[in-house]
């Protein structure tokens, strides 16, 4: 199902730190992080935790010859490390998530071993149709229940065999009998890429992979051979169709695309999305769409069809119950027939603005994310000649909503390297097996990039995952009690394992339950 969610915290305590780790995957991913809070105080040999504070579990590790948890919590933004032993008994439960998911993560991270989880959708992406098993308007909560499948090699078959879990057969371990290096040794492109530098180039056979005739995904079918000679981080621009209903098409733009792009329209709900928008390059020119009383007679009233060029955020001093206050203001001149008139704009002003476009020329995608601030409304007026089919040409209109940094494989056909193509890491569900066969050319060919178009959830995970801890800037207050915050993002630094791993990917199908009222 193409949903996102999010997870009900378990009611039920873990009673000791063993159960955790045994039903919770721990480790260095993004998702083996799990926190939990303890109802009463843990005293430690030079620390103590509070009750209801948020634990976290980092990893599982050997201390002093026992396995031990490295754990921290945050304490008056201040971080506080320590490790709990294996045999630490108490009773432990699981912390809200406010965190959405796909039911891919949710079933391989956030189902405890021999529990089942219950999730409620998320309205992030709650779009319904004749395919989807829930109740359209389905604002209740499900209970996920993993449905296991063993994924098997068989030493005289290169594909992969999917045995179910519940079939009534005996199995034999007749490991030591056998070289188990004879067996083909199936990879995820996430195991690929996790593979040292040093180990590229590399042949390998597509054991199970996408079907498709377009380029590079022909190259990618099963049994096909390729070679995969690096791994690398490369940039993309994210980019919406502009439409006002849904569903929005999605794309990641590669800094290489050859077509140009005209500037197109952006429209701000807001005087405070003016300034935010607001640069040095050029003067800002909007025309209002929604009209405005202004209950001071030191701001401006906007009517509908009023136009204005945005200069700069000041503070200005007004007559509120009775006492003056300061509050922000957006200083703009009112453009008439034959002058202009200098106003001033409540910040926290609900309105509409569209802006007026005066520049005709044509940009490249590199000089757009150079000289502008993202995002940026444009379309197509030349498409890429270097490829046949430009996805982009035929949409209307493009929002840039900004660059993100992503994990790819450059491959080449094995057979005939002609040419090699960068293919996503994280969006392809690929199996592939190495070959002991020499790679005949170590510089790859000449480099082709695609345009990816995603999948509103791919969208959503692509977002999450770049900005994690990115909050858009707060609203200004409606009232002028206290001045408005100065616009701005503020992006804390994340770390390098947090933006670019992903899951190890096991495999399992889940039955799906509704929770009654």
């Amino acid at each position: 199902m193409n949903c996102l969610y999010k997870v009900v915290a378990d009611k039920t305590p873990y009673v000791s730190i063993q159960e955790i780790t045994r039903k919770f995957s721990i480790g260095p991913t993004r998702f083996g992080h799990p926190c939990f809070y303890s109802p009463e105080d843990i005293k430690l040999a030079n620390f103590t935790i509070k009750h209801g504070e948020q634990i976290t579990f980092n990893s599982v590790e050997e201390v002093n010859g026992m396995m031990a948890v490295n754990c921290g919590v945050v304490r008056n933004n201040q971080s506080h490390s320590f490790t709990f032993p294996l045999s630490q008994e108490g009773k432990f439960y699981e912390c809200e998530d406010d965190q959405i998911y796909t039911l891919k993560e949710i079933a391989e991270w956030k189902i405890p071993k021999c529990r089942n989880r219950i999730v409620k959708l998320s309205n992030t992406l709650h779009t319904w149709d004749s395919s989807n098993p829930l109740p359209e308007n389905f604002d209740g909560c499900l209970i996920l229940t993993p449905v296991y499948e063993v994924q098997a090699v068989m030493k005289f078959r290169k594909d992969i065999v999917h045995i179910l879990s519940d079939l009534d057969v005996e199995v034999k371990d007749i490991t030591d009998c056998y070289d188990i290096n004879s067996f083909l040794q199936p990879l995820s492109l996430e195991d690929v890429f996790e593979r040292t530098s040093k180990e590229f180039p590399m042949v390998a056979e597509i054991m199970e992979g996408p079907s498709g005739s377009q380029k590079p995904y022909n190259l990618l079918n099963t049994g096909k051979e390729i070679v995969i000679y690096k791994k690398y981080q490369a940039t993309r621009v994210l980019a919406s169709e502009i439409r006002s209903d849904s569903p929005k098409r999605h794309f990641l733009i590669p800094m290489s695309y050859k077509g140009k792009f005209k500037r197109r329209p952006r429209e701000f709900p807001t005087a405070y999305d003016l300034e935010i928008a607001r640069s040095e390059k050029e003067q800002l020119h909007v025309v209002a769409t929604k009209a405005f009383d202004s209950p001071h007679k030191e701001l401006f009233s906007v009517s509908v069809g009023d136009q204005f060029l945005v200069q700069q955020c000041q503070t200005s001093e007004v007559l509120y119950e009775g006492r003056k206050k300061l509050i922000d203001v957006l200083a703009c001149e009112q453009i008439l027939s034959d002058t202009y008139k200098k106003v001033l704009l409540p910040m926290y002003m609900e309105g509409g603005f569209v802006e007026v476009i005066h520049d005709k020329k044509q940009y490249q995608l590199s000089e757009i994310c150079k000289e502008f601030h993202l995002p940026f409304n444009v379309k197509v007026s030349v498409r890429d000649l270097s490829v046949e089919e430009d996805v982009l040409a035929a949409v209307p209109g493009l929002q840039f909503e900004e660059e993100i940094t992503d994990s790819y494989l450059l491959i080449s056909s094995a057979s005939s390297p002609v040419e090699s193509w960068e293919i996503p890491v994280y969006r392809l569900n690929i199996s592939v097996h190495l070959l002991s066969k020499d790679v005949q050319t170590i510089v790859p060919p000449v480099t082709k990039t695609t345009v990816e178009e995603i999948s509103e959830e791919q969208y959503y995970m692509v977002r999450r995952y770049e900005n994690q801890t990115l909050h858009p800037p707060p609203r200004p207050p409606k009232k002028p009690a206290t001045p408005a915050p100065k616009p701005g993002f503020a992006v804390p630094k994340q770390g390098f394992s947090d933006v670019l791993q992903a899951p190890k990917v096991r495999y399992h199908t889940l039955s799906l339950n509704l929770l009654q009222s």
